[in-house]
């Protein structure tokens, strides 16, 4: 059987944020698996995947779409109840009216620290899945869909200028294009070569200026 074929970006029935902009997840080295494997939860090791991956990596989003999936999911599962995890776990394995739905468990701390032996060991043999940190061609990416979700237009070459300056990861991008975005409106003017050299400063320090 083929595999199903990755797409670019996936639309999310989340809420429009206040500017009515919609969300997405981009698409890239750092998930790519993920949403491949997101797609066939047929072969998932006891019916179950857990997935990490850093601050803002669009965790919370894939779990709402896999939702929308038909995939029994428990965000922030790191947090919750270890007990009721493990229940959940046995729902899905056993009779009831979880029994055979696959189960997404969404995991902040990685490695995810389990306390409960049985919890531990049972989630040991599922499919471990992680979001990584961005290459170059999804850290422009993701500057594109920050801007887009903001409302905000970027000049010509902002990716090419910003990437190389950026720090490497799924944070430190999304607050990159809200540090454009703030001062781009303190100023009253577009989101230009200026006013992306102030905001890589106000993130980075005076040493910033060496890359400008």
């Amino acid at each position: 059987m083929a595999k199903p074929s990755i797409p670019t970006q996936i639309a999310l029935p989340l809420v429009a944020d206040h500017r009515g902009h919609s969300r997405r997840v981009v698409i890239g080295n750092g998930n790519a698996g993920v949403i491949e494997a997101l797609q066939s939860p047929d072969t998932w090791p006891f019916h179950t995947a857990v997935l990490t991956g850093p601050p803002r990596s669009g965790k919370s989003m894939i779990a709402q779409w896999a939702s929308g999936q038909g995939i029994d999911t428990i965000d922030n599962a790191d947090m919750a109840d270890e007990a009721e995890v493990f229940h959940r776990w046995n729902a899905v394995q056993q009779g009831g009216s979880r029994a055979g739905q696959p189960l997404l468990l969404i995991a902040n701390a990685t490695p995810w620290d389990i306390t409960l032996p049985d919890l531990k060991s049972r989630l040991g043999g599922s499919l471990q899945l992680a979001i990584t940190q961005p290459d170059d061609a999804m850290a422009a990416a993701l500057i594109e869909a920050h801007a887009e979700a903001r409302g905000l237009t970027l000049a010509d070459g902002a990716a090419d200028y910003l990437v190389p300056r950026s720090a490497r990861s799924f944070a430190d991008i999304e607050a990159l294009v809200a540090t454009i975005d703030r001062i781009s409106l303190e100023r009253a003017s577009a989101a230009t070569m200026s006013v992306w050299r102030a905001a890589l400063e106000a993130l980075h320090g005076p040493e910033q200026q060496k890359l400008l």
